[in-house]
Parts: C-alpha cells; sequence; structure tokens
C-alpha cells in the first residue's frame, strides 16, 4: 500500500476571514510596501484582487495612518464605478484588502498603447466617473489622485476610481491644507496651499479628459516649478488639430471642468447640483444616466480579452527573487499586543477584519449620518458591480504621497459555475488550484 498523502485542514468558512480562505495565484502588481495578486476563494470559486501590504515597511516608510484610513474609507464606499472591498483582515506580518478583479487593465495602459482615445469613449467614460466621483463628495470624501492610472476597466469597458491611498473625508467648515496627489492633475487651489475641498477632482477629471481625448495632459512644465505656473497661470489652449479629434462641446465641457474660478466650474456646486449640471451639458446631453449607472449601457471600447493588459514581470520577480513568498500562516494566539511598539499596535486594533457577506458597510466618519445598508448573506450571488484594484502606471510627474504602481488587467478564464473546474490558464502561467501551487512557462 502506498503511503497516505496528508491532507490540507479545511478552511473555516464561519469563522473571520484569513488568508487560508483564498488560492493564491498570479502576482500582477507591486508598490513601495506592498504587492497585488489574483486570488481565488476556496468556498464561492469567485476571483478577486488581494492586496497585501507589509506591516514592518509600512511602519518605516510611516504610512500607517494612511493605510488604516485606506481601510476604512473603502468599507464605506459601495458603487458601481469605484473599486469595492470585499474582505479585510491580517495576520503577523501583512495587512490585506481583497477588492473585486477587474479584467480590462487601466487607463494608462490603453492610453500608452492606443495614444489617445476617441471622443465617444471618452464622453462615456467621463460620465461614468462623473458618477463615482459625486457618489464619493455626497460621502464627503475627496480621491486627490484622479488619473488615468488610477482608473481601470472591466472586462466589459466599464471604468471604475481605484487607488484610496490618499483619498480623505473632508469637512465644508474646514478646508484641506495637505498638498497630495499627482502634480500634473492637482487643481491650482492645491498648489496655492491656502486651502481647498471636493472641487479639486473636478479639477483632475477634466486633465484626464483632456489627456485621454488628445494624448497629452493640458498643462506641461520641465520642473515641479514651471508645472506649477503652468497650472495656476497659463491659458487653457487645446492642439491646432483639436476639432480633428473632439467636438465643440467636448472642447467647452473639459474647459469647464478646468475653469479655475470655483464658481464656474463643472460639477462643484454643492448638494448634488454639480452632478445635474454635468447631466444638462450639452456634450453629455445624448447619455441616458439611468441605464448609465445601471450598466446597461454598451462601452464604446472594450478591451481585447485575449491580451494581457498587466506587466508579467511581477510574476517573474515574485518567483525568483522573492525572499519571503506569501503563504498563509496561522496567528500566533499568544501574542501580547501590549508589548507591541504604537505603530504595530495600531494596526492590531484599527485594521479590523471585514466580510462583505456577513457585514454591513458604514462610516467612521462622525459628521456622516448613520448609514443604512442591506446585508448581503454567504448564500446570496456576487453583488453586480464588478471591480478592480489598483492601478497604476508610468507616471513622470512626482507624486506627493507613496502611490501603487500595478498594471492590473488579467486575461481570465473564470470558473464553471456548474462544474466547479478552475481556470486553467492564466497568460503563460498555469495555476494548478487543487494542488494550491503555480507554474512559470517561458515559451
Amino acid at each position: 500500500m502506498g503511503a497516505l498523502c496528508c491532507r490540507q485542514e479545511l478552511p473555516d468558512f464561519d469563522g473571520e476571514v484569513n488568508l487560508f480562505h483564498f488560492v493564491l495565484l498570479r502576482s500582477v502588481g507591486k508598490g513601495a510596501f506592498g504587492k497585488v495578486r489574483v486570488v481565488q476563494h476556496k468556498q464561492t470559486r469567485e476571483l478577486y484582487a488581494l492586496k497585501y501590504i507589509n506591516k514592518a515597511k509600512c511602519v518605516k516608510m510611516k504610512a500607517v495612518a494612511n493605510i488604516i484610513q485606506e481601510r476604512r474609507l473603502l468599507e464605506e464606499i459601495d458603487h458601481p464605478f469605484v473599486v469595492n472591498l470585499r474582505y479585510a483582515f491580517q495576520d503577523d506580518e501583512n495587512c490585506f484588502f481583497v477588492l473585486d478583479l477587474m479584467l480590462g487593465g487601466d487607463l494608462r495602459f490603453h492610453l500608452e498603447r492606443l495614444g489617445s482615445l476617441s471622443e465617444d469613449t471618452v464622453r462615456f467614460y467621463m460620465a461614468e466617473l462623473s458618477s463615482a466621483v459625486a457618489f464619493l463628495h455626497d460621502k464627503k470624501i475627496i480621491h486627490r489622485d484622479l488619473k488615468p492610472d488610477n482608473i481601470l476597466l472591466d472586462e466589459r469597458g466599464h471604468a471604475h476610481i481605484t487607488d484610496f491611498n490618499i483619498a480623505v473625508h473632508y469637512s465644508d467648515r474646514r478646508p484641506l491644507t495637505g498638498v497630495a496627489g499627482s502634480m500634473a492633475y492637482m487643481a491650482p487651489e492645491v498648489l496655492a496651499k491656502k486651502g481647498y475641498s471636493y472641487t479639486i477632482d473636478w479639477w483632475s477629471l477634466g486633465v484626464c479628459g483632456y489627456e485621454l481625448i488628445f494624448g497629452r495632459r493640458p498643462f506641461r512644465g520641465k520642473t515641479n516649478s514651471d508645472l506649477t505656473h503652468a497650472i495656476s497661470r497659463d491659458h487653457l489652449r487645446f492642439p491646432e488639430e483639436a476639432e480633428n479629434r473632439c467636438s465643440r462641446e467636448g472642447m467647452h465641457a473639459i474647459k469647464s471642468f478646468l475653469d479655475r474660478d470655483l464658481n464656474r466650474r463643472l460639477g462643484c456646486k454643492p448638494n448634488g447640483e454639480g452632478l445635474e449640471d454635468i447631466k444638462r451639458h450639452s456634450w453629455f446631453r445624448s447619455i441616458d444616466w439611468m441605464k448609465l449607472e445601471a450598466k446597461q449601457l454598451e462601452s464604446p471600447f472594450v478591451p481585447d480579452s485575449k491580451k494581457a493588459n498587466f506587466d508579467a514581470t511581477h510574476e517573474l520577480e515574485e518567483l525568483l527573487l522573492e525572499d519571503n513568498p506569501l503563504k498563509a500562516r496561522k496567528r500566533d494566539p499568544n501574542k501580547d499586543i501590549s508589548t507591541l511598539s504604537a505603530e504595530y499596535r495600531q494596526m492590531e486594533e484599527q485594521f479590523t477584519s471585514y466580510d462583505f457577506r456577513k457585514m454591513q458597510r458604514r462610516s467612521y466618519y462622525p459628521l456622516n449620518n448613520p448609514q443604512t445598508v442591506t446585508v448581503t448573506t454567504a448564500s446570496a450571488s456576487r453583488p453586480t458591480t464588478p471591480a478592480a484594484f489598483e492601478g497604476g502606471g508610468n507616471n513622470a510627474n512626482p507624486r506627493i504621497e507613496e502611490s501603487w504602481n500595478n498594471n492590473v488587467g488579467t486575461n481570465i478564464n473564470m470558473v464553471d459555475r456548474q462544474t466547479g473546474t478552475p481556470p486553467a490558464k492564466l497568460g503563460v502561467f498555469e495555476h494548478n488550484l487543487k494542488g494550491c501551487s503555480s507554474s512559470f512557462q517561458l515559451g
């Protein structure tokens, strides 16, 4: 008789979520102190994006408060055009975010590959993103870093906002003053350092619209000082061939987003009136907004599902260069958190677990009204808002605070719902889900 094969202990799906609940698949992105990889939930067979952050590096970079802030903001958010948090947990080494997986890549990837996008495509994305930005502002949240790198597409070509690492709650009574974001997309009032509010996101959206249509940013400079001057003072100019790329209505909308006068800037009226102004603008008048927000409209641009929209070198680096590869580890039951440093203790106490199937979404911001959210039970089907995870790209301008650099579109065959058959191939990497292992193929 052959030797008995040791069987892996089955996860306790009724208990608190942890890394043992997931099959680890390919690595698809990395940041200054964390990485992103595709995972599959062992019970539901759903594919997600797992963003994991090394605690030691987080403490070293003084980013503990940012990570906890991002975790709390993501619990509050649930919108069709925003990347939504599904699970959060930690072990002794890492903090984990589990988010819905995007298959279409980020707009930086497509912009660099295509040079520019059609006016119809950009109008469609600007409408979807306007809906998302207005939702965030209704929650008293400013994103502060809208750019093509942080806009991800699903497999049907719908746009989603991601990367809430420097997003913050705001108060109408106290303007923010911190300089944060990617300089090329910063509004003039951020650079002026005299206080700003939610209006900065509409400016950034205007910069994105200009760049996506014309393949270049509206304000440029060789140095930070030159760029600051351009954003603050230069007249907005369109390229010579602009009318061949964009209608007058489109250019007027972009110009309205990039108005330095906050009383005239498109989207800036309070209490939801800003979004109504956008809907009434001639450029957006043809859009059926009810169908748009229900994701019933077809996107003018659909990513090629036969191509991988991410940098495959992340997986190679993980296999060849990673000294401490990620794996599920049981927590030390005897750990005394009172002996930890203040930063580690803060993560232990404030980076709390979250399971979207069992828990209500809530706001940690004291000025927000209590939210009433329907609880999604464990037996319910997956929400119909496909989302993604942090995206990034090659941004030549410095970002003031840490940014994820993840190109995260993937080419994945989904699990068969009835047979439970796992994906046979993830690009050129084959994964044996049954054995929870992975292999790298060259050629």
